[in-house]
């Protein structure tokens, strides 16, 4: 695997106690933020990467699985700092399930109302996290995060469908009544990342600077973890060992912008939409 030049804030070891705090923090809060993972020049390459790949085939927004079509997320998505952190928080075994840029354009309007980002994927268990990979600053003025703490402790909430065409979510799903008063801002540098529990209620608002709000956001389960909306869904194993092989195997992209890879991940982002879709 090729490997971009710079600084390298990803091959520096998180020490067995820095894990440790992570997972207890993780466990009591239900996300961590902000943690290093790539230095700020090997973050703006990384969105070079995304904005050259743009000009060829359009938008990128929340496209399902691009690890499948452009090396450039899959190579963030497999850092060893990375899986480190993920193994501290959900075992050594690690799939990667889903990996899609989520993009505010400057001065948009565009908005992610609260959520528990599990409610819709179809998983019979909580044995996953998510992380956000800034590729350009996620500030309060930009939209960045805020995530309630130790709402994953909770459980499910109960989600409204919304009929918001600013809202990113695919079907606008919301929960009301939030205490915003006990609401976290998490912003970000480039090269930082956020981590957090799938019943973390969380959202963010537009973004109102004149960049890019660009982030990179990935899902890994456990292998124990299955879907049990049907039996179509897949992931690559990126560390450990699969007992379960619950799920088929996602190709990562060994090119950018195969038009095979581009096939298939056109096919795979239907699934993704219809299974968030159906109850």
């Amino acid at each position: 695997m090729a490997k971009m030049p710079g600084s390298e804030i990803s091959a520096k070891t998180i020490s067995n106690s820095k894990l440790k705090q992570y997972a207890e923090s993780y466990a009591r809060d239900g996300y961590l933020s902000p943690i290093d993972m790539i230095s700020p020049a090997r973050a703006a390459r990384h969105r070079a990467h995304l904005e050259n790949a743009e000009s060829k085939v359009g938008a990128l927004h929340y496209k399902t699985k691009v690890h499948t079509i452009l090396r450039s997320p899959y190579e963030l998505t497999i850092l060893p700092r990375v899986l480190d952190v993920v193994e501290a928080l959900i075992g050594p075994d690690i799939l990667l399930f889903n990996a899609t840029y989520i993009i505010k354009e400057a001065g948009s309007k565009s908005h992610v109302s609260w959520h528990q980002d599990l409610t819709y994927w179809g998983l019979d268990s909580d044995a996953q996290v998510t992380m956000w990979l800034a590729l350009s600053p996620a500030t309060q003025t930009s939209g960045c995060m805020r995530m309630i703490p130790g709402s994953h402790l909770q459980g499910q909430c109960e989600h409204t469908p919304t009929d918001d065409g600013d809202n990113v979510l695919f079907q606008g799903q919301t929960v009301h009544d939030i205490a915003e008063e006990r609401a976290v801002m998490c912003p970000l540098r480039p090269g930082q990342a956020s981590f957090h529990h799938g019943w973390t209620l969380h959202a963010s608002m537009p973004n109102e600077s004149n960049d890019r709000r660009i982030g990179l956001n990935v899902q890994y389960l456990a292998p124990t973890v299955r879907q049990t909306k049907h039996d179509l869904d897949s992931a690559i194993l990126v560390r450990g060992e699969d007992h379960y092989h619950h799920f088929a195997d996602d190709r990562p992209a060994d090119t950018d912008l195969d038009p095979a890879a581009l096939e298939r991940q056109s096919n795979l982002e239907r699934l993704y939409i219809e299974t968030a879709g159906t109850s």
